[in-house]
């Protein structure tokens, strides 16, 4: 219980409150229909990764710039976060996401809001498709993270952020419709 004692500690749980924060508003905020016409599904997920590529790379020096509970999830199960740590995490990203939708609330006109960006699954595919589709986006995200910050890695670690975002924008690209 001595990192909850610690400065860096909380310094990391706000970060991802920003960052879930930051996330929440700039990706879902990009989704939303500000001009008439079929929303952009390339500008949604571009949206989204360019956000998380940017929240990682400002953020993970300070908390591994996570952002998502299924990455904090992926690390504490692989023994790479602490149990307080990552609960602190989730609580601080659950948080955030709402904080960001409130204040994208907060900040646009009711018209353009509609459902702030709500999806729904496509009317020819069921709940189980679905959630396996979600399942499988999810697991290609969380190995492309570790891979890119797997200390193994002949690459540059300071550029982690890049695949890292390219493989959540890949992921909206597929999944979103």
């Amino acid at each position: 219980m001595r990192e909850l004692r610690s400065s860096a500690f909380w310094r990391a749980v706000l970060a991802e409150f920003l960052g879930s924060l930051l996330y929440a508003l700039l990706g879902l905020g990009a989704s939303l229909r500000w001009a008439p016409g079929p929303p952009s599904v390339v500008g949604a997920a571009l949206a989204f990764g360019l956000a998380q590529t940017t929240l990682v790379q400002a953020l993970g020096h300070v908390s591994g710039g996570h952002v998502n509970p299924a990455i904090t999830l992926a690390f504490l199960m692989a023994s790479q976060l602490s149990l307080p740590r990552a609960l602190g995490y989730l609580l601080a990203q659950v948080l955030g996401m709402l904080a960001g939708a409130g204040v994208l609330y907060g900040v646009t006109p009711g018209p353009v809001r509609g459902t702030l960006g709500l999806s729904a699954l496509h009317p020819g595919v069921g709940p189980g498709q679905g959630t396996v589709v979600e399942l499988l986006l999810t697991a290609q995200f969380v190995l492309c993270v570790f891979a890119s910050f797997d200390d193994r890695h002949d690459g540059r670690p300071a550029m982690a952020a890049v695949p890292v975002g390219f493989s959540l924008a890949l992921g909206h690209l597929f999944g979103v419709r």
